[in-house]
C-alpha cells in the first residue's frame, strides 16, 4: 500500500462545511436518489475492489489529487472494510452533508477528495476542483473538511489534506466524467469504470452463488 492510500484511509473524521455553487444552470426537481433496497443496487459484502482502484487521480509537479465517488452504486464493489468505512463515514457525517447541500436534498452527488504534498510548503485551492459530466460543468456545493487542517490549503512534502465535496445532482457517476484542476484535467474515471462494470459482474455472481447455498 502507498504512503497516499496509508493517509487516505486515516482520513475519516469530518468536521465542517463550506463552498461554492454549481457553475451550470439550475433545473427544476432533482431526481431522487437510488434507495438503499433498490435491486439495482449490488449487494453489499462481496466486493473485492481496492479503493486506489476507483479513484480519479490528478498529477502535478507539487501536488497530487484524488478523488472518490460516494455513490452506493460504487463502493458496495469494494472488499467488505473498504465498503464499510466509507459508507458508515458518510452515514454518521449525513446532517453536514445536507447542510453542505442546501435544497438538493439527498440526490447530491458526494465524493472524497484528498490532496497530498509532494513538496514543502505546497498551496492548493480547495474550490478549483471542477467535475465536467455531459456538457456540463459542476463546481462544489460545499466542502465538508475531513482533516483538521484542510482549511489552511497549505501541505508540506509527504502530508494530506482530505474533504468531502458535495455536488448538485446531474453528475452521470456511471458514465465517464472528467475531473479538472487548475488546467489540469484527468479522464481516468473512463478506466475506473471498466472495473467497476467487470466488478458488478462479478459481485452479482458471487450473491447468486451464496444464495444457492444449502
Amino acid at each position: 500500500m502507498t504512503w497516499s492510500s496509508r493517509f487516505f484511509l486515516s482520513a475519516l473524521v469530518v468536521c465542517g462545511a463550506c463552498g461554492p455553487h454549481h457553475a451550470s444552470a439550475q433545473s427544476g426537481q432533482p431526481p431522487a436518489a437510488a434507495p438503499a433496497q433498490d435491486p439495482a443496487l449490488p449487494p453489499a459484502g462481496f466486493g473485492t475492489l481496492r479503493q486506489d482502484e476507483i479513484g480519479v487521480l490528478i498529477q502535478l509537479l507539487n501536488l497530487r489529487i484524488r478523488l472518490i465517488p460516494l455513490d452506493e452504486r460504487v463502493i458496495r464493489l469494494l472488499a467488505p472494510d473498504a465498503y464499510r468505512s466509507l459508507h458508515d463515514m458518510r452515514e454518521s457525517r449525513a446532517e453536514e452533508m445536507r447542510a453542505a447541500a442546501r435544497l438538493n436534498g439527498d440526490s447530491v452527488a458526494v465524493f472524497m477528495v484528498t490532496f497530498f504534498g509532494l513538496q514543502p510548503q505546497t498551496r492548493f485551492s480547495p474550490d478549483q476542483l471542477l467535475i465536467t459530466s455531459q456538457n456540463s460543468t459542476y463546481r462544489p456545493l460545499g466542502i465538508v473538511p475531513i482533516t483538521p487542517r484542510f482549511n489552511e490549503n497549505q501541505l508540506e512534502a509527504r502530508e494530506q489534506a482530505a474533504a468531502i465535496y458535495v455536488f448538485e445532482p446531474g453528475i452521470a457517476i456511471l458514465r465517464p466524467f472528467s475531473v479538472l484542476y487548475n488546467g489540469a484535467q484527468s479522464d481516468a474515471w473512463a478506466e475506473a469504470l471498466d472495473r467497476i462494470n467487470t466488478e458488478r459482474s462479478r459481485v452479482l455472481g458471487r450473491a447468486a452463488q451464496s444464495q444457492s447455498r444449502p
